[in-house]
């Protein structure tokens, strides 16, 4: 199956991973105890929460109330929890009142009760409670220059954090006694539970002057209120050793890293020698295209690392500095250097998906390429390098029929790469 057809062969690899990280899966070991004598409240945001939820409800022993916020599309049916729907990657009202509704509700609670949070990738933006004194306009529009930076994952969630009036582990100080367990589904590389959207129930140690730092390297402007809080103690956020987060507890349940394993066995059931190169890349994407590229031609020409045939796999969060105006996403932005970079080398396939189903804002979870994709795309007039300058990705390989639309996928590990050498 995997020589005969390579873009099947890669898809299925690209489905192994998103089975292995799915909340369904994942979630229900990773269950504690209900509560002898309090109440079981459920909160959480994020891509993978409404799955999460799902899961939640159908294997808990008890009464079970509460809510989560997703994005637009993303939800799932639960008897007993309340599933809202809110923009992403920019904040919108929608995420505004969940965030201040899931705050509220947690205000009353006791040491006998138990708040099981639900966390996975998105969170930041779903979770949108500006801290006292900024508007939700201008987190909005400082998310979106965020978004355009260049930016890395961390370096967003530490701005949002320092902004936040919930993130930052302020949501679980608002808990007050009641014991929080926190359930995560990391779409960060390296998995640190703190950074995974903004880490709104855990210790924070980076700092507000971090935050500046961040904004001043990539010359984003920000109004002067925004400027004062940061530069203010109020927006400093609880550190590691704050007594007050004595007896939470928090588990990964589901990352890259499984998602990557995962493909490598499907793989090697098909006779396919699989190699992960890593589950935390990160950089600009069309310049880790041209690095994979110089890979596979390397193992095309030499046989070197690697033994044809073969299959890289890689993880991580890819940024793109957007310059242009196409319509991009930044697992085509990779695909389409690659291409460039690999000019039809034989026997070269390769998949770059976004494990949530939604690669940028698009509705395509990320593409395909082969062979004669550029050969293919001269016949269409396509000119690769101008629209690659012009970050559209998304337009070259819908052009090409090459666009893979999963639809939300209700998990989110981040990024999956898969490039075959046969």
């Amino acid at each position: 199956m995997a020589v005969n057809h390579p873009r099947q062969f890669l898809l299925e690899l690209y489905q192994s991973a998103l089975a292995a990280v799915s909340a369904s899966g994942r979630l229900p070991p990773f269950l504690p105890a209900p509560p002898d004598k309090g109440r079981t409240l459920v909160i959480g945001a994020g891509k993978g929460a409404a799955a999460m939820a799902q899961a939640v409800d159908r294997n808990w022993q008890g009464p079970l109330s509460g809510l989560v916020v997703t994005r637009y599309g993303h939800g799932a049916s639960c008897e007993r929890i309340e599933v809202v729907e809110a923009a992403h990657p920019v904040p919108d009202e929608a995420g505004h009142r969940a965030a201040q509704r899931m705050l509220d509700m947690v205000q009353d609670l006791g040491e006998d009760d138990l708040v099981l949070c639900l966390i996975s990738g998105g969170g930041s933006a779903l979770l949108a409670l500006p801290a006292e004194g900024i508007s939700l306009l201008q987190k909005q529009a400082l998310n979106k220059a965020l978004l355009h930076s260049g930016a890395t994952i961390a370096e967003m969630n530490c701005v949002r954090k320092h902004l936040s009036a919930i993130k930052g582990g302020r949501l679980a100080l608002a808990c007050g006694k009641a014991r929080v367990v926190t359930l995560l589904i990391s779409d960060v590389p390296g998995d640190d539970p703190r950074i995974i959207a903004s880490g709104p129930t855990l210790p924070d140690a980076s700092t507000s002057a971090e935050a500046l730092a961040i904004l001043q390297k990539y010359r984003i402007e920000i109004p002067a209120n925004v400027h004062r809080h940061l530069s203010s103690a109020a927006s400093e956020t609880p550190k590691p050793g704050d007594a007050r987060f004595e007896g939470h507890s928090h588990h990964v349940i589901a990352k890259a890293q499984d998602a990557l394993e995962a493909a490598a066995a499907t793989a090697r059931a098909a006779g396919i020698t699989p190699y992960i190169l890593s589950d935390g890349i990160e950089g600009e994407a069309r310049d880790i295209g041209l690095m994979h590229a110089a890979l596979a031609r390397q193992i095309v020409a030499c046989s070197q690392p690697f033994a044809r045939p073969c299959v890289l796999l890689s993880g991580g969060e890819t940024t793109v500095t957007v310059r242009g105006n196409g319509r991009g996403g930044r697992n085509v932005e990779f695909l389409l250097s690659l291409a460039i970079a690999l000019e039809g080398a034989p026997g070269v396939y390769a998949l770059a998906c976004d494990t949530d189903g939604i690669d940028g804002s698009e509705d395509n979870a990320g593409a395909l390429c082969q062979p004669d994709t550029l050969a293919r795309a001269e016949t269409r007039g396509l000119r690769p390098r101008a629209l690659l300058d012009n970050n559209d990705g998304y337009g070259f390989f819908s052009a090409l029929d090459d666009l893979i639309v999963s639809g939300p996928t209700r998990t989110n590990v981040n990024d999956f790469r898969a490039i075959l050498i046969l």
